[in-house]
């Protein structure tokens, strides 16, 4: 699908004033981030991403219509400015005819990309059970190994693959603190959802319910 018709697809969501927007671009977490810049722009708050399609190929990101008045004075602004967005006129934040952000929008998307990163990045943090089987499937290498080959080199065939486990394992957790980290620094606080999830919020903002993110 063309930049332009990603776009056009988020502005008629927009244009029908929905509680909820979705951001599904083929492609990279920037691109949904630079979508996701837009439909601020337009009186949306970020809610959720997650990973979705054939082998959780595709990025979606979930919107929340922003009912507080200032959204709605940003939303005023924003269609003043900007009255031809989707018909080939000037999209807020992003150069004409591209996801790539003018340079007032590029802080506001680097902090959306680090939203739907931490979000997407959840699916890949494995649990404890996931590290115990991804380890005893190692033993079982090991075992296996040791019918053809000589106990020294089974040893280290199945412990070598156990160092790529635990590589694996820790990179996503550790980038994943960083980014939290970035997010805190940037003024988000942590709270955790009804699955016991972390996730990151604005000051004054609370968990999306249905249709309201400030919903109690």
């Amino acid at each position: 699908m063309s930049i332009e018709r990603h776009t056009a697809g988020l502005l008629q969501q927009i244009a029908r004033q929905q509680d909820i927007v979705e951001i599904a671009p083929q492609g990279s977490t920037a691109k949904a981030a630079a979508l996701a810049q837009v439909a601020e722009q337009y009186g949306y708050t970020y809610g959720v991403a997650y990973r979705t399609g054939f082998r959780n190929s595709l990025v979606q990101v979930r919107m929340y219509r922003d009912p507080r008045p200032d959204a709605r004075v940003r939303e005023a602004a924003t269609i003043t400015a900007h009255p031809q967005a989707g018909n080939g006129g000037t999209v807020p934040g992003l150069e004409q005819g591209s996801l790539r952000p003018l340079p007032e929008a590029v802080g506001a998307v680097a902090v959306l990309k680090d939203l739907i990163a931490f979000d997407v990045m959840a699916l890949y943090i494995t649990d404890r059970r996931q590290k115990v089987m991804g380890y005893l499937a190692c033993a079982v290498l090991t075992v296996i190994l040791l019918i053809d080959k000589s106990p020294v080199e089974a040893v280290a065939s199945g412990g070598a693959v156990a160092v790529l486990f635990t590589v694996a394992f820790n990179v996503g957790t550790i980038r994943r603190r960083r980014i939290a980290q970035r997010l805190t620094a940037a003024g988000f606080l942590a709270v955790c959802d009804e699955q016991g999830n972390q996730r990151f919020l604005r000051p004054g903002q609370q968990l999306p319910g249905h249709a309201n993110p400030f919903a109690a």
